[in-house]
């Protein structure tokens, strides 16, 4: 288990559990208070996939984020390209497979797919900015900033123009990057890399257990506008090199090419590699929110939540309480 979470800090998060104290919010917003998740200069956020279990639309997502005090996303299309009247996909996905991964594909739902892709991309080239700038206003108006946007228009197979298109809407919604794993052809984040420059759109890249020190360097060559969505929740989890103190030390180098970062609380490969309620795994939370404060590095971190929701509890419940723990540490 980890150690690097103090008992203050864990016994502050179980009295806030326990007085009701992370989902009182609601009184301040009915006064017309907005959510603040920033603290000593350091940009709290959540990418919107944490609450991937709770279906909604943009109005449902803004009362999640109020409701879980965050003034700062990192925003995934669904929702807000829905609003804009993007086709509904024909295909229904199942269920996960029990070992994890997505869910198999018929031959009959491949095809489908495909010609699902290429309607979403005849819709991409034509759709107005108008309900998009609806959508950045009723943020504002929420006191909630996004920071990044991560649609799923940055693939190999996504065309120039689809590519564009997500970065112009980055732009409308006042978002400084967008977000989107790793790409393993050169060739792709080259191309994403010139147009992000074209476009003034950062391009972080996010990792998973690949993670190595040297992992970004060829993309980061390629363009300044080519970044880093860091995950240090994964580096620690793929072992080897990936110690806690080669974290820090990444974070330390990489800091002025880091456009987002995602935390959350996973154990070493010793202890099971393992996604747990934070302060109860092997993140270096505390120490890495202090350097990310007192060094004064700019970008966001993001909560993203994966470990298992407790039985009683839900998704913006869990996030809040995330939140929480950060602003504890950093108003330390």
């Amino acid at each position: 288990m980890n150690t690097q979470i103090s008992r203050r800090d864990f016994m502050a998060m179980a009295s806030l559990t326990a007085m009701g104290g992370l989902m009182n919010f609601n009184k301040a917003w009915a006064l017309g208070e907005k959510p603040n998740s920033k603290f000593k200069g350091v940009q709290i956020g959540a990418i919107t996939y944490s609450f991937r279990s709770m279906p909604h639309d943009v109005d449902k997502l803004i009362q999640f984020c109020i409701d879980s005090n965050l003034s700062a996303i990192e925003l995934m299309g669904d929702s807000v390209e829905e609003y804009a009247g993007k086709p509904k996909s024909p295909v229904r996905m199942g269920p996960p497979p029990a070992g994890g991964g997505r869910p198999q594909l018929t031959d009959e739902q491949r095809a489908q797919l495909a010609e699902y892709n290429k309607q979403v991309a005849e819709w991409r080239s034509t759709v107005s900015m108008d309900k998009f700038k609806e959508v950045r206003k009723k943020f504002d108006k929420a006191g909630i900033s996004i920071y990044a946007f991560k649609p799923n228009a940055f693939g190999v197979n996504n065309t120039d123009a689809e590519v564009e298109y997500g970065m112009k809407v980055a732009k409308v919604l006042g978002a400084t990057s967008v977000t989107l794993e790793l790409p393993t052809d050169p060739k792709q984040t080259q191309r994403l890399g010139d147009l992000g420059a074209k476009n003034k759109v950062y391009v972080g890249y996010h990792n998973h257990t690949q993670a190595t020190d040297t992992l970004w360097d060829n993309a980061l060559a390629q363009s300044p506008y080519n970044s880093i969505n860091f995950d240090c929740g994964h580096y620690l989890a793929a072992g080897g090199k990936n110690t806690k103190e080669a974290l820090m030390k990444f974070i330390e180098n990489k800091h002025d090419r880091i456009s987002t970062m995602h935390l959350k609380d996973r154990t070493t490969p010793e202890h099971g590699a393992g996604n747990l309620v934070w302060g109860t795994g092997d993140t270096p939370i505390r120490e890495i929110l202090l350097m990310i404060r007192d060094r004064k590095y700019k970008f966001p971190v993001s909560v993203e939540l994966e470990y298992q929701i407790p039985e009683g509890s839900d998704a913006v419940k869990e996030v809040a309480k995330c939140v929480a723990f950060a602003k504890n540490i950093l108003m330390s």
